[in-house]
Formats: structure tokens, C-alpha cells, sequence
């Protein structure tokens, strides 16, 4: 089929082409910079040549990429930590939701997917993720637009629109184009790691990548499915790292009942000084009461593998060293590796 893929030269956006073209299918881009697909495809051996240049949220932009496609994948979102930009991020993200999957929905597209996030469930103390609990709400702008837009979704599949949902926990892996605010702050765990309450679900961009390319090929019905595989205490995560890299790394312990204070004093500091990081009540409440997520049944009715964490933490960390993110130093044994295997 003719998939249009939005954010497709984002983390995501551009697993999601690779593995779509792997699986024999023709690919569009809804892109902003035509530049930025060669630069992020052009090592693959391939660059996409069906480009629409445009943005989400123009309708003239969104009606052109979505003729004579068969299928849809929509990945792109603005994310920004800013409370200058939390207006903007609502209504960029809902503007964008409802003419790309609305748009796909009202011209008869006959499958459509939706990347949603696990945060969209994520009640503090409460039972592992999964797609069949309550929608949360949520409490920052980029959260309120998630949820706006798993409510918006959810009506349209109730009116029988083929849309398929997939719900990813963090996602990590190689090939970061943007460097997103995950792989950045996995850079920092070559020299340290937090360890408090909680810990972290994770899910390879790859994995994530094939369960996108599954969805379109089902038959019609509300599919939601949860991507994530099983959850590390960040106990578990600082020695998977030592385990790798062969080295010592340092081990912040902090309590969860301070992180969360801390985030507090960064949503007061943000009324003073406005700046894009996640010292957030919000995001510390994700980092020390996350629950665990549960990607069962994602496995058993699709076959959808979700690989260990460790090797998506190896993965990404090769490749960070050999993109010049990080220095043979710093990830340690795996550098003889990776020299190795060149």
C-alpha cells in the first residue's frame, strides 16, 4: 500500500519508514525541511522521493499528502517543555491530530494509525499501563495534548473509523535524527545514573517501528495496543549500563519524595525563568511512581516481540559513540566492540 508517514524524519517517524519500505511498501512524507530526508536516509542506501512539503496543521498541506494513499501513520508532535509554548503545543498537536487522522478518517483512507503514548493511562500509584485502562488526565500542555487527542481518536474508531492505536513507553534505540529528549538524557548515564523509586519502561524504536507496520495490515476493528518491554528498577538500569560498558559508573541515589519536591521548585523556577528541560512535578512523578507497563497481549495477538533492554541500551550506545555523541571512554568495553566489528 502508499503509507503517508508524518514526522518521518523524526526517531519514530524514520524507524517506522525503514521498516515500512522493508516490508514492501510505498512510503510518502508530510515533511517541513526536504533537506532533512536525505540527510537522515542517505546513509541507508535509500532517500525517499514521494516528499509533500507542508506541516500538520495546514489542511492544504495535509489534503495533498493524504491523496491516493492507502494508509497512514502519523507520528509527528511538538514537544516543548516551555510554559511560554504550552498554548502553541495544545493547539499545534490537536490541530494536527484531527486533519491527519480526521482528514485520513473523512476521505475513506482504509487504514490509519495513531501514535499515541502509555503516559495517556498514567495515574501515580496505580496498576501497569496497559490500553484498557481510563484515560488519565493530563497536567502538562504536551500531556493535555495526548489526551485531547486519544479522546478525539477514540471517538472516530467509535464511529467506525479504521484506526489503529499504538501506546509506546520511553522510547529508545539507534539512528536518532533530532536526538530526542530520551537519547539525550541516556547520554548522561555514561557517568551517571539515578537510581530512586520506580524505574523505567522501554521500548526499542525498532520494535516499535514493526508493531506500526503490523497495524495497517490488520483487518478493520478498535485495535489499541501497549509497546513497551518489561520494566528495570533503576537499580536494574545503572547495572545494566556498568554490565556493558565494563566500567564503574556513579550511582545518584535520591529519594522519590525529594525528586518530586524538586520538580516542584523547577514548575516555580519556570515562573521566573522560563526553559525547555524536564525539571517538572510531572515528569518526576513519571520518573519515581511509574508503574510498569503491560505489552502482553501486543505479543500473543501479533507476535510482536519486544526485545530486553539491555540491547537496546548497547545498541544505542554503539551508536552514539560511532555518531560522535559519546567518546570511547565513556562507553567502555563496548568501543573494542564496535571497532572490532569494523
Amino acid at each position: 500500500m502508499r503509507v503517508l508517514v508524518t514526522g518521518g524524519t523524526g526517531f519514530t517517524g524514520s524507524h517506522t519508514v525503514r521498516a515500512l519500505v522493508a516490508a514492501g511498501h510505498d512510503v510518502r512524507l508530510l515533511v517541513r525541511d526536504p533537506a532533512k530526508v536525505r540527510r537522515v536516509f542517505e546513509p541507508d542506501g535509500f532517500v525517499p522521493d514521494d516528499v509533500v512539503v507542508g506541516d500538520m496543521t495546514d489542511e492544504a498541506s495535509v489534503g495533498a499528502a493524504l491523496a491516493g494513499c492507502d494508509g497512514v501513520v502519523h507520528t509527528a508532535a511538538l514537544v516543548d517543555l516551555r510554559r511560554s509554548a504550552a498554548r502553541r503545543v495544545e493547539e499545534v498537536n490537536a490541530r494536527g491530530v484531527e486533519l491527519v487522522i480526521g482528514g485520513a478518517a473523512r476521505r475513506g483512507v482504509p487504514s490509519i494509525v495513531h501514535v499515541s503514548s502509555l503516559g495517556v493511562f498514567f495515574v501515580p500509584g496505580g496498576p501497569p499501563l496497559a490500553p484498557e485502562l481510563p484515560i488519565a488526565h493530563g497536567t502538562t500542555a504536551y500531556a493535555r495534548s495526548k489526551v485531547h487527542a486519544e479522546v478525539y481518536v477514540r471517538r472516530l474508531q467509535e464511529q467506525g473509523a479504521p484506526i489503529r492505536i499504538s501506546y509506546p513507553a520511553g522510547i529508545f534505540g539507534p539512528d536518532d535524527p533530532g536526538l530526542s529528549a530520551a537519547i539525550a538524557g541516556f547520554s548522561t548515564w555514561a557517568t551517571a545514573v539515578l537510581v530512586t523509586s520506580s524505574g523505567l519502561s522501554v521500548v526499542d524504536v525498532r520494535d516499535l517501528a514493526a508493531l506500526h507496520v503490523k497495524l495497517l495490515e490488520l483487518p478493520p476493528g478498535e485495535h489499541r495496543y501497549a509497546a513497551s518491554a518489561p520494566m528495570l528498577s533503576w537499580t536494574e538500569v545503572h547495572a545494566v549500563v556498568e554490565r556493558l560498558t565494563g566500567r564503574r559508573i556513579r550511582r545518584l541515589r535520591i529519594p522519590g519524595s525529594f525528586m518530586r519536591a524538586i520538580g516542584s521548585v523547577g514548575d516555580a523556577l519556570k515562573h521566573l525563568h522560563d526553559f525547555d528541560y524536564p525539571l517538572t512535578r510531572d515528569a518526576m512523578e513519571f520518573t519515581t511512581r511509574w508503574p510498569g507497563a503491560d505489552a502482553r497481549r501486543t505479543t500473543e495477538e501479533l507476535g510482536v516481540e519486544f526485545r530486553d533492554p539491555a540491547d537496546t541500551f548497547r545498541d544505542t550506545l554503539i551508536w552514539m559513540y560511532r555518531s560522535g555523541k559519546l567518546t570511547a571512554a565513556q562507553i567502555g568495553e563496548l568501543a573494542g566492540v564496535t571497532e572490532a566489528a569494523q
